[in-house]
């Protein structure tokens, strides 16, 4: 139960769901309710499926690649913690998107690819929490159901977040918006710092 439950606040975190509100009305703001509402559903439905596709094989490319686990824990901690820091101080992280790829979004009809899908819900992020979960939980099936009903779990809540982008803004305000983004933040944080002591630990044969 406990790692279940770490499994779904880490991948509530990462994905971040109430600080794409602001970025959902942003990119939508020249479409109607139903046309919002079915790119945020493709958005989500493209997100599962690159989640899906690496944890699947995300262990196998890291062993073709020569990647060792401890030396993938250590990045993908550091990377984490660089979003939780982002997160913290109210920045737009650029491991999700950059200025210029923002810009880009803007001229384009369908969003829900780029940059929804890949980097806002699915980014290196996401993509490198799926693999350490799916690694820690390994070869353990009920651990691995938990893995995958976290992930589900994050993406629907995600999903209605963004459906409801406008509702929640009006509601809760930028203001409350920021401050639920560095709480999700100094979580993230720690949960990055363990990940980083993880793969110290697999490399120095520690226990952890």
């Amino acid at each position: 139960m406990i790692f279940t439950i770490r499994a779904f606040v880490t991948f509530f975190t990462i994905i971040d769901p109430v600080g794409l509100a602001p970025v959902v009305i942003g990119l939508t703001s020249h479409l109607n309710k139903a046309q919002r509402s079915t790119i945020v559903t493709r958005a989500v439905i493209i997100s599962a499926i690159i989640i899906a596709f690496f944890a699947l094989v995300g262990r196998f490319l890291l062993d073709r690649l020569g990647i060792n686990l401890y030396a993938f824990n250590i990045a993908g901690g550091a990377l984490l913690f660089l979003v939780a820091v982002d997160m913290l101080f109210g920045r737009q992280s650029g491991t999700r998107e950059t200025k210029a790829e923002s810009d880009e979004a803007m001229t384009r009809e369908d969003i829900s690819v780029f940059p929804l899908a890949i980097p806002m819900i699915a980014g290196p992020g996401t993509i490198a929490t799926t693999i350490l979960y799916v690694d820690l939980a390994a070869p353990n099936i009920i651990d691995l159901i938990s893995v995958a009903g976290a992930i589900i779990s994050a993406l629907f809540t995600a999903w209605l977040v963004m459906r409801s982008s406008i509702w929640i803004v009006n509601r809760v305000g930028r203001t409350g918006i920021l401050v639920t983004s560095r709480i999700l933040g100094i979580l993230l944080a720690a949960l990055a710092v363990q990940f980083i002591l993880n793969g110290i630990a697999i490399f120095a044969h520690l226990p952890v």
